[in-house]
């Protein structure tokens, strides 16, 4: 096999699965149609969080139809209590999009939609040693809980909140990446908007969309972070932020400070 290309700001080899991803993965409940969704996959973007909301299905199975190799789809149980509900979502997942394995197959929200037993478990290894599924993770809030599934467990990845207002993972999370190396993904970077809107008090400039993704990915633990453009001019946006290339030092603390004000 040839040499991975070398990681960049833009692109990423996702170990776990030898492929090779743009590192805003699109998440497409938040309104943008189908048009805007094809225009992502024609510019390069490659991951994708399906979920049943949103037009994805019918534009990522045909993109799944040409180019299934390039293409990871993670996705998971709205509900996961149970080791059956896991297998049977995985499942309706496969055949609604018409393909033979899913690249992430996570338990959604860990510790309130879904739960860590040793019935889920079991599932989830057996959806992994039967080809169903490539890789195994959870998303989940309680970051001391996702440090202690970073440092053990068998998960692939991990999908945190992290952004300027929330950054706790560096304390929590980050430094237990260390030993298994699990993949990160980033959501809600722009803290659901609020790092879009002036603080009361604040009198420097507020952050941009693109500051809220250059944050997240200018982490090295970072692998990729998720974008929800209600629009396909969010869209644009969005990608095109990422030519910027990661922030500055001076741009890293000016966004921190704004954050802590932010949050409060």
């Amino acid at each position: 096999m040839p040499d991975a290309l070398p990681d960049t700001f833009t692109h990423r080899t996702l170990r776990h699965l030898g492929k090779r991803v743009f590192r805003l993965g699109l998440a497409a409940n938040y309104g943008i149609d189908e048009a805007g969704i094809r225009s992502a996959f024609d510019r390069g973007v490659n991951y994708v969080f399906f979920t049943s909301r949103g037009a994805i299905a019918r534009p990522l199975r045909d993109a799944l139809q040409r180019d299934r190799d390039n293409i990871v789809v993670a996705a998971g149980p709205m509900v996961g209590y149970f080791g059956g509900s896991v297998r049977r979502s995985a499942e309706r997942k496969l055949k609604k999009l018409g393909v033979d394995y899913l690249d992430i197959f996570q338990l959604m929200w860990l510790g309130v939609g879904s739960a860590w037993t040793d019935s889920t478990l079991t599932e989830l290894r057996h959806l992994k040693e039967s080809g169903k599924v490539r890789a195994l993770g959870v998303s989940i809030h309680d970051r001391v809980r996702a440090g202690r599934l970073a440092a053990d467990s068998p998960l692939d990845l991990l999908m945190i909140r992290y952004n300027a207002a929330h950054p706790g993972a560096e304390r929590d999370i980050f430094p237990h990446l260390t030993h298994r190396q699990p993949h990160v993904v980033a959501y809600t970077a722009t803290s659901w908007r609020k790092l879009l809107t002036r603080p009361r008090n604040w009198t420097g400039p507020v952050a941009t969309a693109g500051h809220c993704y250059r944050f997240c990915l200018s982490s090295p633990h970072v692998d990729l972070c998720l974008t929800g453009p209600a629009t396909t001019a969010q869209l644009d946006e969005n990608l095109a932020a990422l030519n910027s290339g990661p922030l500055s030092p001076t741009d890293d603390a000016w966004m921190r400070e704004f954050g802590a004000a932010v949050h409060g």
